[in-house]
């Protein structure tokens, strides 16, 4: 807790010092509230400016946020390796919090591996980069979805894109406009560049057209929004919403628009491009979804300038995603058995999402979960929901997690939902969602 912790520091820079070391040995863990500026001041001895440029520093870094009234808290998710705090699953508690996909509905990696085995052929530095097998395999898959791909570039998974993306073009002050609620890393990402999150509030098809007026006003240089499978809502950009976001954005052609499509192959809904026209544009998809969290592999397409420049950055750091890796995403995309286990996995995933958005319409409970492997649910307090989920059995996410400004919700994943389960985890959540009855009454 902040009250016993010991600040230190006689400058903006160890003060800044003093408090990340703290964050980085777990004395302050996420959530925690730091002293007011003026009461750390008197404390060290300090003029009150003083105080306020290292809190400064540590929020254009991402390490603290300013939480209004309740005023400056450790981020949830800082961008520092902290020590490990041990946080045992409690026995017997269902887990529908990860987001993780069902390891059972995953591609059999065997034959990849026994291919790669049977000639390795590892690149060398000269050979290193984008596999032209893998490119004409992304150019016909993206083709398929109208996706033009042109100009391609392969990194290490799509939020590794989203970095290289953000980093190429904008700068420390810069303001992106993302979805809210949204992904959590998302956010928590543009904290850690110095970025400032403009929030883009999300219905069922995708970010709502007040909204981007909205935060058009805020002048961004980049709009973040999830095509579809959006997480945590599931909602999907149609075709209409589309259209009528990018009419505000066409006389807005320096903004750089983003589009991740993390569950492609997953997704029962048609890809809806927001970027794709003139101006500064990426689309993003990767292969942890469908084929595996462990495949660390994201293409990204766009213009020619974005494209060029994310690949010129990767030349002069990482190199090239590993040529053993796209061989094997290569295989898995022309693999007709892991193309099956594909196809049963989307089927498997709508089937759950429609269990269990049955199961909560018996309770009057209303869920958002178009697509993708989560549902959100719209919960008075979302402290108390999860908690009463948890004395039953059942641990979800915290809507704060990805919640910049939007109402309270839970996050609940569907991925490894069975039949036989679903009626009992919808009138837990209806018993979570309920307001919580004030002491005493």
């Amino acid at each position: 807790m902040a009250e016993q912790y010991q600040f230190t520091g006689d400058s903006a820079s160890t003060v800044a010092a003093g408090i990340e070391a703290g964050v980085r040995r777990g004395d302050l863990p996420p959530g925690t509230a730091l002293p007011p500026v003026r009461a750390l001041a008197g404390q060290l001895g300090l003029a009150a400016g003083t105080v306020a440029r290292a809190y400064a520093d540590l929020r254009q870094r991402g390490i603290v946020e300013t939480a209004g009234r309740h005023g400056t808290r450790i981020r949830p998710r800082p961008p520092i390796a902290a020590a490990p705090v041990a946080t045992p699953t409690p026995a017997g508690l269902r887990d529908h919090a990860a987001g993780e996909p069902d390891p059972a509905l995953l591609p059999d990696l065997g034959p990849a591996l026994r291919a790669l085995a049977a000639a390795p052929a590892p690149a060398n530095y000269a050979q290193g980069g984008p596999l032209p097998a893998l490119c004409a395999a992304a150019r016909a898959r993206l083709a398929a979805d109208g996706v033009p791909a042109d100009h391609l570039a392969v990194t290490a998974g799509a939020l590794d894109a989203i970095d290289r993306l953000l980093s190429a073009h904008l700068r420390p002050g810069d303001r992106v406009a993302v979805e809210d609620p949204g992904w959590g890393r998302f956010h928590d990402l543009i904290a850690a560049l110095g970025l400032v999150a403009v929030p883009l509030p999300v219905d069922d098809d995708g970010p709502t057209v007040a909204g981007l007026r909205r935060a058009l006003a805020e002048r961004p240089s980049c709009v973040l929004v999830t095509s579809r499978a959006h997480n945590p809502t599931g909602a999907a950009l149609t075709a209409a919403r589309a259209a009528a976001l990018q009419a505000l954005l066409r006389p807005h052609p320096h903004i750089l628009t983003i589009d991740d499509d993390h569950s492609a192959e997953l997704a029962t809904t048609p890809l809806c491009l927001l970027g794709g026209g003139d101006g500064a544009w990426a689309y993003v998809r990767s292969t942890a979804k469908p084929y595996g969290p462990d495949l660390r592999l994201a293409v990204v397409a766009g213009d020619a300038a974005t494209v060029a420049r994310v690949a010129g950055r990767m030349n002069l750091g990482s190199g090239w995603v590993s040529t053993l890796l796209q061989r094997i995403v290569l295989h898995l995309w022309q693999d007709p058995a892991a193309a099956a286990a594909v196809d049963r996995a989307r089927a498997a995933y709508a089937d759950r999402r429609r269990l269990l958005h049955d199961a909560l319409a018996v309770h009057g409970v209303a869920a958002h979960g178009r697509t993708g492997l989560n549902l959100w649910i719209p919960v008075a307090d979302e402290a108390h929901a999860v908690t009463v989920l948890r004395d039953r059995g059942y641990q979800v996410s915290a809507g704060s997690r990805y919640r910049l400004g939007a109402p309270p919700g839970i996050r609940v994943t569907i991925s490894t939902l069975t039949a036989a389960d679903a009626p009992a985890l919808a009138a837990a959540v209806a018993a979570a969602a309920a307001r919580p009855r004030a002491s005493g009454v």
